[in-house]
């Protein structure tokens, strides 16, 4: 069951006009609106090559993915458009996306929402359970998707296990979703974050006024040579995904989730699967 209780001291977020903090804004007319213009990219502009998509067990799955490409991050939108035609719009996914994205990149975030995205938050993730819909995250965040291009056959979730704690709670098989191609929409050349963070703490301030966590130097368009976290269109580059065996765990519910050292071992299964189907993508497709 559910613990309801975690959602009623800040129920008051829910349905509000807080961009991200509403399940509400989802649109299927939206959806599938938008299939085929997205049916567009995935068979001419990517060439996408997927499998495994029969793995998935009916009822409530987390996907864990791992992403690449920068802020357009091609590979997430792919997996979307798979999800959308094969399940259609009422098997609900909800997507969890980083609240800074609807302060520093609106028109993106405005459509994200739509599509399903909500803020990456716990109450969230637990309102959208409380739906019975499916949820897709994305541990490793910006510095995932901006990792630079020697580091593209690794999987990065960077040591977050809050996704974890949500799994094992709520009685949730882990579905890995993993790709190998996107990379190559955006070459990112190395993260200067922390010597970034030395500027700042010298009191040049951050773009936006926001910690961006990540301070890449890519080369994309339709900047050329960029800095920093900024938007970016992709490259036409093939990208072939792949979607894992479901990830059951011996332990379930309040009392594993609290177990750190239970948890981190869950964690090492997660990254060590994902890693795995990985390889066998950037093996069949060098």
């Amino acid at each position: 069951m559910l613990r309801k209780s975690l959602l009623d001291k800040d129920s008051w977020l829910m349905g509000t006009s807080r961009p991200g903090w509403s399940l509400d804004c989802r649109d299927p007319d939206f959806i599938r609106a938008f299939q085929p213009l997205w049916g567009w990219f995935y068979e001419h502009y990517f060439r996408v090559r997927t499998e495994g998509w029969e793995q998935i067990p009916d009822g409530r799955v987390m996907f864990v993915g791992s992403h690449n490409g920068g802020m357009a991050a091609p590979d997430m939108f792919m997996m979307l458009y798979d999800w959308f035609e094969r399940f259609g719009t009422d098997r609900v996914v909800y997507g969890l996306m980083h609240p800074t994205v609807w302060k520093v990149y609106p028109p993106l975030a405005f459509l994200a929402e739509r599509a399903g995205a909500i803020a990456a938050h716990p109450k969230m993730a637990i309102a959208a359970l409380e739906r019975d819909a499916s949820l897709l995250v994305y541990p490793g965040g910006a510095q995932d998707v901006f990792r630079p291009f020697h580091q593209r056959d690794r999987i990065h979730l960077r040591g977050r296990v809050g996704f974890l704690k949500i799994a094992l709670e709520h009685h949730l098989p882990i579905v890995p979703a993993v790709s190998w191609g996107a990379h190559d929409t955006l070459l990112v050349l190395a993260d200067i974050y922390p010597l970034a963070r030395q500027i700042h703490e010298l009191g040049l301030p951050w773009p936006f006024g926001i910690d961006p966590e990540v301070f890449p130097i890519y080369l994309g368009l339709p900047w050329g040579l960029a800095l920093g976290p900024l938007p970016n269109l992709p490259w036409p580059r093939p990208i072939a995904t792949r979607v894992g065996a479901p990830i059951y765990f011996e332990r379930y519910g309040a009392e594993a989730a609290r177990d750190r050292v239970y948890v981190e071992a869950c964690y090492e299964r997660v990254r060590h699967q994902m890693q795995r189907e990985l390889d066998l993508l950037v093996a069949k497709y060098p």
